[in-house]
């Protein structure tokens, strides 16, 4: 790849701003039973700000959302659903590619490594990748909590002939941003998640679902890991915009938004991520079409 390219950002707060009704348990999956052509054009809207690449809107189709049962009778149409519409509404640009990116969720809870069970995992991921194998460009393992939901990813997608790309998610309260060794939520460091990621050959190593400020840090020891050891492979940040640490129980209600999260700044904390390596640059839960749109034309423009 080795260009910069644009990812989109957050789907929820975008479906509930044109007029989807979320609540919890469901949350985002609501939005696939009740008005996927809202989930179709947000995915519209993302790549008329400049998105490269849109992630379906599966994240929330896990047991934890939906429950055991209906993801045993639905899932594999709700995740299928999923992934036609993302590319349908990519298919529909026609002056650029737009590339569909499957989403991977941790099955087992957001920022909840101690949940995770490697022995189920696979039952539960191998529905992912079957239902979504036919629409999308690449894998998205995303908000990855422990090197082994990474591990996992790599696993279920082995065999697809698409790239993957796993992105984790970073302890964010405010000694962790202090901090000179930035770590996932599970304690484990990012060193030592960029030295796997090298070890497994994925097209790209993101960081997704934290504050901003902790993302640059992560971008650099990322790619003096992959520097020193002669890896290949891309570095991506997408953030979110919560107003405080999000160090557990996730998707649990609605979290506030930061008030001084604007477009503009948001594009400033992208230049520094771009500034310390990272070529794939978008949003997580709270940045919207418009923050996306800053983005673009913040890395985008001649001056660049």
């Amino acid at each position: 790849m080795s260009r910069l390219c644009i990812l989109d950002g957050g789907m929820s707060r975008e479906l509930l701003r044109l007029g989807a009704q979320l609540r919890q348990p469901e949350w985002s999956a609501l939005a696939l039973i009740d008005t996927p052509d809202i989930v179709r054009q947000v995915h519209r809207e993302f790549i008329e700000a400049g998105a490269d690449v849109v992630t379906t809107n599966s994240y929330a189709l896990v047991p934890f959302h939906i429950g055991e049962e209906r993801f045993r009778t639905q899932g594999t149409s709700l995740i299928s659903l999923s992934g036609r519409l993302a590319r349908e509404a990519a298919d529909a640009q026609t002056d650029r590619k737009v590339l569909v990116a499957g989403s991977l969720p941790p099955i087992f809870g957001s920022y909840e490594p101690a949940l995770f069970e490697p022995a189920r995992v696979q039952d539960y991921l191998g529905v992912f990748v079957k239902a979504l194998a036919p629409h999308v460009d690449v894998w998205l393992g995303e908000t990855l909590s422990l090197i082994a939901e990474g591990e996992a990813v790599c696993t279920a997608t082995a065999g697809s002939g698409k790239p993957l790309w796993v992105s984790f998610t970073l302890a964010d309260a405010p000694e962790a941003i202090a901090s000179e060794e930035p770590r996932l939520r599970s304690g484990e460091t990012v060193t030592s998640a960029a030295t796997w990621a090298a070890s497994r050959g994925l097209q790209a190593l993101l960081f997704n679902c934290s504050r901003p400020e902790v993302m640059a840090k992560a971008v650099a020891t990322t790619s003096s890991v992959f520097r020193d050891c002669g890896a290949e492979i891309e570095i991506g940040v997408y953030a979110n915009a919560f107003d405080e640490e999000t160090d557990g129980g996730a998707n649990k209600s609605l979290h506030v938004t930061r008030d001084d999260l604007t477009g503009d700044s948001y594009s400033r904390f992208a230049c520094d991520w771009v500034a310390a390596g990272a070529t794939l640059v978008g949003g997580c839960c709270g940045i919207g079409a418009e923050h996306i749109h800053r983005v673009t034309g913040a890395l985008k423009s001649p001056s660049v």
